[in-house]
């Protein structure tokens, strides 16, 4: 019967008997708590289900270590928010230059197709959106984060204040610039 008990334990109180036992029984009803939150931002970086899954795996195991440097400042659903996201834009920046090389293959393809074919409406929205997605992998990922925060995640400038620690002006000024260079790469593909 202990299991459901631990089930309406707050985070923060499962969090400390984590720390102080270093009990894998208990860290895997955090692990079930927030699994498909991590797995999803994951996916928003790496957009490939194996990769994904993979970069879950590996968020969990540097978390289960890590988890003694959460302090309770903040939520901790924030605060691993804010993990994943740094162990995210970590694995893409180590990775870019095997990034940049998919695109270039995938663009080299494109190029070689024969798009002659008539385009209804809904092929050339598929199509705008093939771009945007294109310019989303070539900018920083820094800012690929911060605007799928803002416009995948949905998150308010306040949220996003708290998930990066900046302030409020800067976060709007980081928004701004990632739009910006989007908006250019889109218009150079």
């Amino acid at each position: 019967m202990k299991t459901p008990s631990v089930n309406i334990v707050t985070d923060e109180e499962l969090i400390i008997k984590i720390v102080a036992t270093n009990n894998s029984q208990l860290f895997a009803v955090l692990y079930d708590r927030y699994s498909k939150v991590v797995y999803n931002k994951c996916y928003g970086f790496s957009k490939n289900k194996e990769e994904a899954e993979d970069l879950t795996h590996d968020v969990f195991i540097k978390l289960f270590v890590k988890l003694k440097t959460f302090k309770g400042n903040s939520k901790f659903s924030t605060w691993l928010y804010s993990f994943t996201y740094n162990f995210c834009v970590n694995y893409v920046q180590r990775n870019s230059h095997k990034k940049k090389e998919k695109i270039t293959v995938v663009t080299d393809q494109i190029k070689d197709e024969d798009v002659l074919e008539e385009i209804d409406e809904a092929t050339l929205f598929e199509l705008k959106s093939e771009k945007l997605a294109k310019a989303l992998e070539l900018i920083d990922p820094k800012e690929k984060m911060i605007l799928l925060m803002k416009y995948q995640d949905d998150m308010s400038v306040k949220e996003i204040m708290e998930v990066l620690e900046l302030g409020e002006s800067a976060v709007k000024m980081r928004i701004k610039r990632a739009k910006e260079k989007m908006v250019k790469m889109y218009q150079e593909l």
